[in-house]
């Protein structure tokens, strides 16, 4: 689907017409304090969702961001430490990773879009908005499903609004993927086009509202049969059940 340069992403649909293959399907076993949830993607192959909070881990997940975003000519630098204001997650097939993103929360040292969006960062705090971003986005190129994405969206999702009660999350994607996450998430766009000189590309600041997210979430989440008429990550969403023991495992990170 994408990959968000932290701050700066650029993203890529993916199409729906193949699943990634897995040798074995794996039985959940929440014993390991870093899986936090586990999905099936539309050709019920099995995949988790872990923090990434091991040298492992993180080289696995810079790894797959770096290789696709070279792929498409931008610069990226590798995961930073575990950072107590930051989560990055990962999708895994077995050891493999799949997908990766980073929920950060806004902090004293500010978050990474206040580079090229600092005014408008500043607005939406003085609305009383309370603010986090996703950044380094990346997608295995053999994930060919919505899933995976809705599935590790919604983590970070868990992660920033029902433990640090964030509003709003920002992230800023390539001008011409800007209706993708409308539809697919329902960001609204609220920044003008800047050229972002990191990545060499061109860059806009989008924002979800939670309030749009929790109603989307109620409505369709866990009711993947909802799918065929809804164009939207939603139906991939762990449903209620499944969404309070995730959030009772993250709240360790």
């Amino acid at each position: 689907m994408s990959e968000i340069h932290a701050g700066a992403s650029h993203a890529q649909p993916a199409p729906t017409s193949a699943g990634f293959v897995v040798p074995g399907h794996a039985q959940w076993t929440p014993s390991v304090a870093d899986d936090i949830a586990e999905s099936s993607d539309e050709f019920k192959n099995q995949f988790k969702i872990r923090v990434v909070d091991n040298s492992t881990r993180r080289v696995r997940a810079s790894a797959l961001i770096q290789r696709r975003y070279s792929w498409r000519g931008y610069s990226t630098s590798p995961l930073q430490r575990h950072d107590r204001d930051a989560v990055t997650l990962s999708a895994c097939v077995e050891d493999a990773t799949v997908a990766t993103i980073t929920a950060a929360l806004d902090s004293p040292e500010g978050l990474f879009v206040s580079r090229l969006y600092g005014d408008e960062v500043r607005a939406l705090r003085a609305e009383g908005r309370k603010l986090c971003e996703f950044t380094k986005l990346a997608v295995d190129e053999s994930v060919r499903s919505h899933a995976v994405l809705g599935a590790i969206f919604h983590v970070a999702y868990m992660y920033v609004q029902n433990l640090h009660q964030c509003t709003d999350v920002l992230i800023e994607v390539n001008p011409r993927h800007v209706k993708f996450y409308q539809r697919m998430l329902g960001f609204k766009r609220v920044g003008a086009e800047r050229f972002d000189p990191e990545v060499n590309a061109p860059a806009v600041l989008m924002r979800l509202d939670f309030n749009h997210s929790a109603a989307e979430i109620n409505r369709l989440g866990g009711r993947r049969h909802a799918s065929l008429g809804e164009r939207s990550f939603y139906p991939y969403f762990f449903a209620p059940d499944e969404a309070a023991q995730i959030v009772g495992r993250l709240r360790g990170h």
